[in-house]
């Protein structure tokens, strides 16, 4: 997987961009349509986590259309932090921390990175596994602030079956890899939201057969 040990030519592709920079075909792909997806659920100001970063393509879309959020990347890949640190020098935009290392399928993480007012997580849970992917929506959900939000893309199961024969096709070779990954439901992923304290927003189709699924934190009273 990105944050470990998935096979490279199950990994996303990333082609040299020029210095340190990476390019991922898919982040130029889906960077638009993630970024209207927030226009209708992010928060205007405050801090922003992006959990998995990649090569720093989407953090840098994001960060261009929401000023008012301070954006955190974090990769645990060393390569891929320097990619996203050099993205973010081509714009000097100041709303982009430097690039952080965080495994996230590591219970406890939360106790470092707590206050968050959105977290956003794409491309990753069918790249682990059931339980790794259940820690992560636990520790999203202790992360967030009172009333913050989470968003969540990627590839799903809709009711356990696969939406096209690429789907299938692309699961099958990431469970023929490791028996633990592949693609998760989406009810499952659900139950797992609300399993961690999270209320779910709402649910939306996008590009490509991709789900997103927004959750809260409940606002103290």
């Amino acid at each position: 997987m990105p944050q470990r040990h998935l096979p490279a030519e199950l990994a996303s592709v990333a082609e040299p961009g020029g210095d340190a920079r990476l390019s991922a075909p898919s982040a130029l792909r889906n960077a638009g349509p993630i970024t209207a997806l927030l226009r209708a659920h992010a928060p205007a100001e405050g801090r922003a986590l992006e959990i998995a970063s990649g090569t720093g393509q989407h953090v840098l879309a994001f960060a261009r259309a929401f000023p008012g959020l301070t954006w955190q990347p974090t990769e645990i890949a060393a390569e891929r932090r320097a990619s996203i640190d050099a993205w973010a020098a081509t714009e000097g935009l100041p709303n982009i921390r430097a690039a952080i290392a965080l495994d996230a399928t590591a219970p406890g993480w939360a106790n470092e990175h707590g206050g968050q007012d959105l977290v956003v997580l794409v491309n990753l849970l069918h790249l682990i596994s059931t339980q790794e992917a259940r820690t992560i929506i636990a520790e999203v959900a202790r992360a967030l602030a009172p009333g913050g939000r989470f968003v969540l893309y990627g590839p799903f199961l809709r009711d356990g079956e696969a939406t096209s024969e690429g789907d299938a096709s692309f699961d099958a070779s990431l469970r023929a890899s490791d028996p633990d990954v592949g693609y998760k439901d989406d009810f499952t992923t659900i139950d797992w939201l609300h399993e961690a304290g999270l209320t779910l927003v709402d649910v939306v189709e996008m590009p490509a057969n991709n789900l997103a699924f927004v959750a809260h934190r409940a606002p103290e009273t």
